[in-house]
């Protein structure tokens, strides 16, 4: 049986004694990635600047509280209610005292979650409309996931079952001599492929409205373009969730379970947690793709 021994370095590379890790580099690549996109997103729809520079900052404090919270509450409650503090404070209370842990546990759900509570506070700040904002946010979505999930795999983290497929990683970090699914991998592959997706939809609706848009601006040079692409309809919205989440509910069947309490979940509802927390963001995006009405911006 061929295998990948999969045991890289969890430092990208030193300066003095800074250290960066992968883990960490793959975070801000994939908030960088995002950033660009969606800034390039508000100069095509006209959005001016000033509207655009808070967002960064309502998206990356909204993700990592989320995210950070989400794992605690949602899959090591027991433990974080009777320490509070270690949820928002990369530290953890050991016997020699407190000691620097970094954030362990970041759960997507609750990042996504997160995101959606960032971005409603960002609305009511700049008055934008919430379908235009939600949509741009989405189309650019698919490419943090993919940096992140890359993170992931670089910590041999949310590892896949094991397997006697060819294609199998050894996470030797692990301490483990045998092969499982590289589930992060695919995971990342998967959001890579619709972040394109997205970015070719738009691109294409975007021709097909070169019409309209130009009569638009020739009658009226305003400061928002009416539903640029489907832009501000919630379309990309929903085919973000619906597409990103029905994947992650059947990638996990390919996953080992975060917690062990998990197997005991699987025996008696036939799903483990991530795949439970799914359900919801793909009934949301549905509802965005087929039942919301297309709410015409002011």
């Amino acid at each position: 049986m061929l295998s990948i021994i999969w045991d890289p370095s969890e430092i990208a590379f030193q300066i003095g004694p800074l250290t960066i890790r992968w883990y960490a580099l793959c975070w801000v690549l994939g908030l960088a990635g995002g950033y660009v996109v969606v800034e390039r997103l508000y100069k095509i729809q006209r959005i001016v600047q000033a509207l655009f520079d808070p967002l960064f900052l309502y998206c990356f404090f909204g993700i990592l509280i989320g995210a950070r919270l989400g794992h605690c509450l949602l899959y090591e409650p027991s433990y974080f209610l009777a320490h509070p503090i270690e949820m928002l404070l990369p530290l953890r209370e050991t016997a020699e005292g407190w000691k620097y842990v970094g954030y362990a546990g970041l759960a997507s759900h609750g990042g996504t979650f997160g995101l959606m509570v960032a971005l409603w506070l960002y609305v009511r700040k700049t008055k934008l409309p919430l379908l235009r904002v939600l949509d741009n946010i989405a189309i650019a979505t698919p490419i943090t996931a993919f940096a992140i999930r890359m993170g992931n795999l670089m910590n041999s983290e949310i590892v896949g079952k094991p397997t006697d497929s060819d294609w199998g990683f050894i996470f030797v970090k692990n301490g483990e001599d045998f092969a499982r699914y590289p589930a992060q991998l695919y995971e990342a592959l998967a959001y890579l492929l619709l972040f394109f997706v997205g970015l070719a939809i738009y691109a294409y609706r975007r021709k097909t409205d070169e019409s309209r848009r130009t009569a638009w601006l020739k009658a009226q040079p305003n400061l928002l373009l009416p539903n640029d692409a489907g832009v501000g309809t919630g379309w990309y919205f929903g085919f973000c969730l619906t597409s990103i989440f029905t994947f992650r509910f059947f990638i996990e069947m390919l996953k080992e379970v975060q917690e062990p309490w998990e197997l005991e979940m699987q025996s008696l509802i036939g799903i483990n947690q991530g795949q439970l927390l799914s359900i919801p963001f793909v009934l949301l995006g549905l509802y965005c793709l087929f039942g919301l009405k297309r709410w015409a911006e002011k």
